[in-house]
């Protein structure tokens, strides 16, 4: 029963195969002609059916097992083509979105050492482009003012000491300065501050912050007249001219993935340009939801274009080295396993399995089956395997009894 079930299955394939059979009866204008229904004698017809019997029809001719011959004049007419395996540079082409980020190692916190208040704000509204060293605020400190006024007492302690006779007494001098300009130091009082400091001999009501780099002012945290307490954040400044960007990568591509690999983006912000960079870093976790896995690249970034939080299209270009390819058009991929039909030769055609790798691009990788050089067919290939497996069918039930 197996056989028969085999045989109805592919009756079509030897139909294509099998050309123009007996003369059909001619049909009034505007008819439409059919494939006739199997009837019971025609299921009678094929319990009896052997490759003797196709044989002498010329459809299938003995070859090796599993293999079929097929005419020049039928491969012609079901329009048989053919391709090569062999090996080539494979390159694999991964499409995802993303989002551009800032750098974290390009951020820095903006915060004072001493408490006090906030007398001027010159950098007075987020998203301002700063220079380092640029003013961002000054703050009035009584507690600054009380240390600079005992340096000063303590810088003259230290000239009318060194007068004295005695040894101790003349370093005690030079100690409680030193103490004094420790102290000015851990607020950031910059040497030539010191300096300037102890030549005007009049202590200063305020002190500047500065920018510690280049950049953008992503958040204020502070207002003019506002109490600020030691180490509380009041800016937060980003340098922008290198960002990074967030692929989200599938589960299944993450194995093509490597660090210093480059991924090419592009945005509707800007059509017809794109901005190329590198993978720097792979996450070590899964989102569970989504099952893609996050990868870092990094864009230089001169003309901030690329703004945080921008969604865009990449392109992950995969150089897979040289590996033997087989035309994506040879495969017949049943969801189970992959057949290629190999051309043998002489009209013969030899259904095989194969194990393929990745696809790339309209070539599978070959793992196993073929070798470089083999002819196998890109057109036509499912009537070929099926013919085979009428062949197989139509075989075994000869040998039944």
């Amino acid at each position: 029963m197996r056989h028969r079930a085999w045989i109805l299955l592919l009756l079509p394939a030897l139909w294509a195969l099998s050309g123009p059979g007996q003369a059909q009866q001619p049909q009034g204008h505007g008819a439409h002609s059919h494939p006739p229904a199997a009837t019971g004698d025609d299921l009678d017809a094929l319990r009896g059916l052997t490759m003797e019997a196709l044989q002498k029809e010329g459809n299938i001719r003995e070859v090796a097992p599993g293999a079929v011959h097929i005419s020049p004049e039928r491969q012609q007419l079901i329009g048989v083509r053919f391709g090569t395996v062999a090996k080539q540079a494979l390159q694999k082409v991964i499409r995802t979105v993303g989002r551009i980020e800032t750098d974290e190692k390009r951020i820095g916190i903006v915060s004072p050492k001493i408490g006090g208040w906030i007398e001027e704000l010159y950098v007075d509204f987020t998203g301002r482009f700063v220079r380092a060293g640029e003013p961002l605020l000054t703050i009035y400190s009584p507690e600054l003012v009380a240390t600079q006024e005992e340096y000063l007492l303590a810088l003259a302690a230290k000239r009318d000491w060194a007068k004295s006779p005695f040894a101790e007494v003349s370093e005690g001098g030079s100690l409680l300065a030193e103490s004094a300009r420790r102290r000015l130091k851990l607020w950031d009082i910059s040497d030539a501050q010191i300096q300037a400091l102890a030549e005007s001999r009049e202590p200063k009501k305020t002190l500047t912050l500065y920018s510690p780099f280049t950049g953008h002012v992503l958040e204020k945290m502070v207002n003019k007249g506002q109490f600020v307490a030691a180490g509380m954040a009041l800016f937060r400044i980003a340098d922008l001219s290198v960002v990074w960007l967030i692929a989200d990568i599938y589960e299944y591509e993450l194995p093509a993935i490597r660090l210093g690999q480059a991924a090419t983006i592009r945005m509707a912000y800007y059509p017809g340009e794109s901005f190329t960079g590198k993978a720097i870093y792979i996450y070590p976790t899964l989102d569970p939801q989504t099952r893609t896995a996050r990868v870092r690249y990094e864009f230089a970034n001169p003309q901030g274009k690329l703004k945080p939080e921008m969604f865009t299209n990449v392109e992950i270009q995969v150089r897979l080295g040289e590996r033997l390819a087989v035309p994506e058009g040879a495969v017949i991929d049943t969801g189970v396993r992959q057949v290629v039909i190999v051309d043998r030769g002489a009209g013969t055609f030899e259904p095989r399995e194969v194990r393929l790798g990745v696809k790339a691009g309209e070539v599978f990788e070959v793992i196993e089956g073929l070798a470089a050089g083999e002819r196998v067919v890109t057109s036509a290939n499912f009537l070929i395997d099926s013919e085979a497996k009428l062949k197989e069918a139509v075989g075994g039930m000869g040998h039944q009894h």
